[in-house]
């Protein structure tokens, strides 16, 4: 019977690769990709004062590895369009006259402005805000300035949480289960579609139809986006009447990207079930997904705290974008022009999936 098992093992290739991919896929998922203090955010700065002081606050933040400056903008409404789209995730704010108020002891102000969504994303860069500016003028403050030395009392540090200022975890992680939900559900479902058929026996009754391949996909999948807009519904209700989670965006708009998520969820999941042999191995190759979907898409963890390579693995899948809509529609109020960027990339992946699957599709029963 040991003989007879592992030999079985052994032709089913499917389970023997979800057996060791798996631990793999975890140690590498889990090793690597979970990072509760993100460093090098992008950082966008308003410098309306070029005095030296200024620059040494500058090159302080520069240096300090939770900052990486990549835009220089010329107002405070650019800065905060940034955030809002969420191409940065901080901006600093050095205001006029800054390095001539330091001097003469008048406590000047600066101002970081962070995209709190992700209140975990911004903690560690503006909790280290005080040490850092303290670094970078322990230098400058000897001699005469050395009245200035406790820079903490020297200048005043003002930091806007903006869209989650409470830090609230549930305006980050309530959003985010919409996408967890659907992908979780859409694609199990599915996956089962035409095993289920296979195993039941009635697929020579479905092939016996005059449907094009495309026709019966199609047909699978169309009742589950009912059920995914229930879904949608109940998530929306208890995040806000529950929760309490703001919803500042047009609804309708959300609703629009829920149409296409579903769409990319229930592509993949009919493309699992065109390849699987049977509802086990469907259901693995679900689950195989499932996972680093959660992992990879920021809806645990920083999504800019990951390695380069775990962003790229990332930005592939339908969740990690309809993520940022979700967020954004609620939290910050985004429209249609903010998402049509993070909107295409879920359109391409149903698209493809789909041809897939169409492909895959078996027209006989061999």
């Amino acid at each position: 019977m040991i003989v007879k098992e592992l030999i079985q093992m052994r032709r089913d290739r499917m389970t023997f690769a979800i057996m060791f991919g798996l631990p793999i896929l975890q140690m590498l998922l889990f090793g690597f990709v979970i990072n509760s203090d993100p460093r090098h955010l992008p950082t966008a700065v308003l410098l309306a004062d070029n005095g030296p002081e200024a620059r040494t606050l500058l090159s302080g933040l520069k240096n300090s590895t939770y900052f990486d400056f990549v835009r220089l903008v010329g107002t405070e409404q650019e800065g905060r369009s940034l955030l809002t789209r969420g191409e940065v995730q901080f901006v600093v704010n050095i205001p006029q006259s800054f390095s001539h108020d330091l001097l003469r002891g008048d406590k000047p102000a600066i101002l970081l402005e962070a995209d709190a969504t992700d209140p975990i994303a911004t903690s560690g860069g503006a909790g280290a805000l005080g040490n850092i500016i303290h670094s970078a003028f322990q230098a400058d403050f000897v001699g005469p300035l050395g009245f200035l030395a406790p820079a903490a009392e020297s200048i005043d540090i003002r930091v806007h949480s903006l869209y989650n200022p409470e830090a609230n975890t549930a305006y980050n992680i309530v959003p985010g289960l919409m996408g967890v939900v659907l992908t979780m559900t859409m694609v199990m479902i599915t996956a089962l579609a035409i095993t289920r058929e296979y195993e039941r026996g009635t697929m020579e009754n479905l092939l016996s139809m005059p449907l094009r391949a495309s026709e019966v996909l199609v047909g699978k999948i169309t009742p589950y986006v009912i059920v995914g807009y229930v879904q949608v519904g109940i998530i929306l209700c208890v995040s806000r009447f529950l929760f309490k989670v703001p919803i500042h965006g047009n609804l309708l708009l959300l609703l629009l990207a829920a149409l296409f998520f579903i769409a990319a969820n229930l592509a993949l999941g009919i493309t699992f079930s065109t390849v699987a042999r049977n509802q086990l191995q469907a259901m693995q190759m679900a689950m195989f997904v499932i996972l680093p979907s959660i992992l990879l898409s920021g809806f645990m963890f920083p999504f800019r705290g990951m390695p380069w390579w775990a962003q790229i693995l990332g930005e592939i899948l339908p969740i990690t974008h309809f993520l940022r809509i979700a967020r954004g529609v609620m939290l910050k109020g985004i429209g249609f022009a903010d998402i049509g960027r993070e909107l295409w990339p879920i359109m391409l992946f149903a698209g493809i999936t789909l041809i897939v699957a169409v492909k895959r599709y078996r027209q006989t029963l061999d």
